[in-house]
């Protein structure tokens, strides 16, 4: 019955979609106060329906009802509740019905948090929401319909869930990347809606920044906890593979983050307008175009969904009417956008829209690093194979160029900058950095030429950071004391900042610096890695609610004072009958002890994998400054509109009775 009341309300929900994509619009065109009051409740009623779908396809995982397809071809009945949870998103269909309850969350906290906005600029972009809807639920019910039943024989169990799926990583990690591709929709739906008035200013900018913040935020934390979850699950030792899904969703983060800064022009400067727009609508395209990649079946990888080529087609055709309608009505209406704001070539717009090519240019390479071996198949010319040598080089050419406008950014004034102070002030960072550079590299044996422009680069950004909040303080004429009138916004910019600076150190130590060794040891063999001795104590026996499998036990110790005891699992799951590694690993601030137990190998002997991996911490930690730069600048109060409609409402009444 579960399956059915579930169907039928994601029906429901497609018409809501559809009365959403039409009655706001309408009425917003013909000036129609009624009907473009109709965007919030039905926006509200397309989320109420999703969500009550999506707890109907939850019970029936908690339930175990292996009557329907989806149910059993993802879960078991020895699986842990929390699991069967999270296995609501574990296959194709439940994740995109996850997909769509997100889309449908979005847009009814558009409508609740926007009393700042235009009536009729709300209803239009809560319309193009509703027709990007309507595809959506159209796709899930004629060709992803998560509630099929097996009628009417269906199996006493089910085939478990993926084990790769088993993991605290990724009850959290698909819901944060979802959020994230999902609420460029929200932006995409804010520049469309911009395009149709003709209202492209600044005040459209500052509506759609917190919009955009909130999804790069959510991205952000989406990417690096899969990082994560790849390093601690897949026993490889690695956070980053270029695997192509990965590139899907790398390619919004890069134009996100370039739409971010130019979203800033735009709102303070009145410039960039055209680009800006261009920039929203390419992050939402990007986006589509990942589901497209995971959902069609052209790749294969750990984290895409086998599909048969309807679902693909279907995607592939909603992918191009979404971007071939919205280039459309770019080409009709750019030529109107005119910028008003006018800079100099040594100037802080010069830097931000250098970096935003920059940006566009590292999308560039990824999508066709992504794309040309697919594209080089079809056409019949062979296999060929682009990995992780051609990207980490391209974006070593590409970042060096990318921090030095980064640097200059923020040293730099709006419209135009003298060079003389600017030089000074580059000249400065650039040789404190090289100091700190050569101090923290003092005694360190085999020095790495990418180590040490990594790390000059990451500490450049850093003092950069602080010479320009030196020179905000100047300005002032405050002291420290002006450290309090220093905007949220602004807070955000240096924690991002620093954030990335922290990123880079991350990446270049643990690129350069890291090592591994594979080694065959009996219990009581030890092994000396970086100054770590690794003891091996011996392997246990494991059992699990649904997998049994070995334990491998050491202890580490250094200078000979125990400093870590480690447990490395090796899982054999029953159901699927899969192996799967659970690394053991020890993090620390300034380095990883890492271990992966591999097979048994004769006389009692085990195979290990053992590495020590320096400042890789350093790159999530970064990803998290960076998210909290993002939550700090959308708490800025220019960006709290209802509460600034409230009071402009109260100086308008109160102008009145004055009068």
């Amino acid at each position: 019955m579960l399956a059915e009341l579930g169907h039928f309300s994601l029906v429901l929900a497609l018409l809501m979609a559809i009365l959403l994509a039409i009655y706001p619009m309408w009425g917003a065109q013909r000036g129609q106060v009624l009907m473009m009051q109709t965007a919030k409740p039905l926006t509200v009623g397309l989320f109420l329906f999703t969500l009550f779908a999506y707890l109907c396809l939850t019970q029936s995982f908690l339930d175990n009802d292996f009557s329907i397809a989806y149910v059993a071809h993802n879960s078991n009945s020895l699986l842990p509740w929390y699991y069967q949870i999270t296995a609501v998103w574990g296959g194709h269909e439940g994740s995109f019905l996850l997909w769509v309850l997100i889309f449908a969350a979005w847009a009814v906290a558009v409508a609740m948090f926007s009393g700042g906005i235009p009536q009729d600029i709300l209803a239009r972009v809560l319309a193009i929401m509703g027709m990007v809807g309507v595809g959506f639920y159209l796709y899930i019910l004629l060709a992803s319909n998560p509630f099929e039943r097996l009628l009417p024989f269906y199996p006493v169990d089910g085939r478990d869930l993926n084990p790769l799926l088993q993991d605290f990583g990724m009850i959290i990690h698909p819901p944060l990347l979802y959020m994230g591709y999902v609420g460029f929709a929200v932006v995409f739906a804010f520049a469309i809606a911009a395009l149709v008035a003709g209202r492209l200013d600044s005040t459209w900018a500052r509506w759609s920044r917190p919009w955009t913040l909130a999804a790069w935020v959510f991205l952000t934390l989406g990417i690096a906890l899969g990082s994560w979850w790849a390093y601690k699950e897949l026993g490889w030792g690695g956070w980053w593979f270029w695997d192509p899904v990965e590139n899907a969703s790398f390619m919004p983060w890069l134009v996100g983050t370039a739409l971010l800064h130019s979203l800033a022009v735009t709102e303070k400067r009145k410039a960039f307008k055209s680009w800006t727009v261009l920039l929203a609508i390419a992050a939402f395209s990007l986006s589509l175009l990942g589901t497209f990649l995971v959902r069609s079946g052209v790749l294969v990888s750990v984290h895409s969904f086998a599909s048969d080529p309807t679902r693909g087609l279907f995607i592939l055709g909603l992918l191009v009417l979404v971007i071939g309608a919205s280039l459309l009505l770019y080409a009709l209406r750019a030529p109107q956008l005119r910028s008003v704001g006018r800079h100099e070539l040594l100037s802080r717009e010069t830097m931000l829209i250098g970096n935003n090519i920059l940006l566009c240019s590292a999308t560039l390479v990824v999508l066709m690093g992504t794309l040309l071996p697919l594209v080089h198949k079809e056409l019949g010319l062979g296999s060929i194979s682009i990995g992780a040598p051609f990207f980490d080089e391209m974006f070593v050419y590409l970042i060096v160029p990318f921090v030095l406008l980064m640097v200059m950014g923020p040293l730099s004034r709006w419209k135009n900058q003298p060079v003389a102070a600017l030089r000074n002030q580059m000249l400065a960072g650039l040789g404190l950095s090289v100091v700190a550079v050569v101090l923290l590299n003092m005694g360190r044996d085999g020095l790495s030429y990418m180590a040490v422009l990594g790390m000059a680069l990451s500490v450049w950004i850093a003092i950069a950071t602080v010479q320009e909040i030196r020179q905000r303080l100047s300005a002032s004429k405050q002291g420290l004391a002006g450290l309090t009138s220093l905007t949220p916004s602004h807070w955000g910019m240096v924690m991002g900042h620093l954030g990335f600076a922290a990123m880079i150190m991350g990446i270049a130590m643990v690129t350069s610096y890291s090592v591994e060794r594979d080694v065959r040891m009996t219990p009581g063999d030890s092994i000396e890695l970086q100054g770590y001795e690794f003891r091996f104590l011996g392997v246990e026996a494991l059992q699990g609610p649904n997998y049994s499998g070995h334990v491998a036990k050491l202890d580490v110790y250094e200078d000979g004072r125990k400093v870590s005891h480690l447990e490395a699992q090796k899982r054999f799951y029953t159901v699927q009958r899969n192996i799967m590694t659970e690394a053991a690993v020890d993090p620390g601030f300034t380095r990883d002890l890492y271990v992966a137990l591999g097979e048994q190998l004769n006389n009692g002997d085990w195979a290990l994998r053992v590495y020590v991996k320096p400042y890789i911490r350093w790159i999530w930690g970064g990803a998290a400054l960076m998210a909290i730069g993002g939550l700090l600048s959308m708490s800025d109060k220019r960006y709290r509109m209802a509460k600034l409609a409230k009071v402009r409402e109260h100086k308008v009444s109160a102008a009145g009775e004055a009068a």
